[in-house]
């Protein structure tokens, strides 16, 4: 019985520290890896929404930028950090989706991790070079579908955000074209606009500047939306191809096993960044588009990864993208 009674109240201290512990977070500063070089647009969201939480935890916040593996070495990171709040990671669409069906990880980007909250979310377009001979969606697929394997779209390399949008493009359209990587998005625009290929599904912030010069053309943004900074350019539901919504997110996340409390103090943080509106104006001068309030909670952010890793694990696969 004693020992009972000692094994009970052994319990009871551990939660009692638990409990003191989560009340007292933050207790020193907290870390947010950024797993790609600073100056690119996931260190942005990241250092703009750290600015503001600082004010909510009353801690700092220091920005980590841990690069390599496109994205993998810093997402390893904090799958291996303490489940305490004081390191988490800002990631998105391919690394929290799309790294975990082309590259062997030694952590599973769903069941490693414990959801904070959506961000923002950037939509695609359509863009070709002037010489297509189309000048609208419709009209382009048809090109393609008459010249099957003549055109080509360019792309960052294997598993990028423009491949898997190029083979999620055939299939809802049946058509074929070669996939030609690059180094990189900007040079992959480069090569677009000296019209050595023909086309790209790209980041408006790299693509909607190229467009405004005249130097490639437009067909569709992928979302259910116009873009505010370009509402010349129509959906991909009011151009032909219903449906077709692409997009990039970002989100937070913290080690799997981070008390329940905690990451309702990091939650709260995020979300008051996200309502500042110095925050919401610089994310939207990034091309930004905030997820509404009632998706910026903990349970929001586990369910859209799950649906995410649904849709797009079977096309990745099933178009056999590998990296080694």
């Amino acid at each position: 019985m004693k020992s009972l009674i000692a094994v009970l109240a052994f319990a009871v201290t551990l939660g009692s520290i638990s409990t003191a512990s989560a009340q007292s977070y933050p207790s020193r500063p907290i870390t947010i890896v950024v797993p790609f070089p600073a100056g690119g647009p996931t260190d942005v969201i990241a250092r703009t929404t750290a600015q503001h939480m600082r004010m909510s935890l009353g801690q700092a916040v220091i920005i980590e930028n841990l690069t390599g593996a496109n994205g993998n070495i810093g997402v390893g990171r904090v799958a291996r950090a303490a489940p305490d709040g004081y390191t988490i990671i800002i990631g998105h669409w391919s690394t929290h989706v799309v790294n975990g069906a082309v590259y062997p990880l030694p952590y599973d980007v769903l069941k490693d991790f414990e959801p904070i909250s959506l961000i923002a979310t950037n939509s695609y377009l359509i863009v070709a070079k002037n010489a297509v001979p189309a000048n609208d969606l419709r009209s382009f697929i048809a090109w393609l579908r008459a010249n099957p394997d003549r055109a080509s779209e360019g792309t960052a390399g294997a598993g990028s955000p423009q491949h898997i949008s190029g083979v999620f493009f055939q299939n809802a359209t049946g058509t074929r074209f070669q996939f030609v990587p690059y180094r990189g998005a900007a040079p992959a625009m480069q090569a677009l606009v000296a019209g050595e290929i023909d086309m790209i599904i790209d980041d408006p912030t790299s693509s909607l500047p190229q467009v405004r010069a005249g130097k490639i053309k437009a067909f569709a943004v992928t979302a259910k939306s116009r873009l505010a900074a370009a509402p010349d350019i129509p959906t991909v539901d009011e151009a032909g191809l219903p449906g077709f919504y692409f997009s990039r997110w970002h989100a937070f996340w913290a080690p799997k096993g981070t008390p329940k409390d905690v990451i309702a103090k990091l939650n709260a943080a995020v979300v008051a960044a996200l309502a500042d509106q110095l925050v919401r104006s610089r994310l939207a001068d990034l091309g930004q588009e905030i997820f509404p309030r009632e998706q910026q909670t903990p349970e929001a952010l586990g369910a859209h990864h799950k649906a995410e890793i649904e849709k797009w694990w079977p096309l990745i696969k099933a178009a056999g993208i590998k990296v080694e």
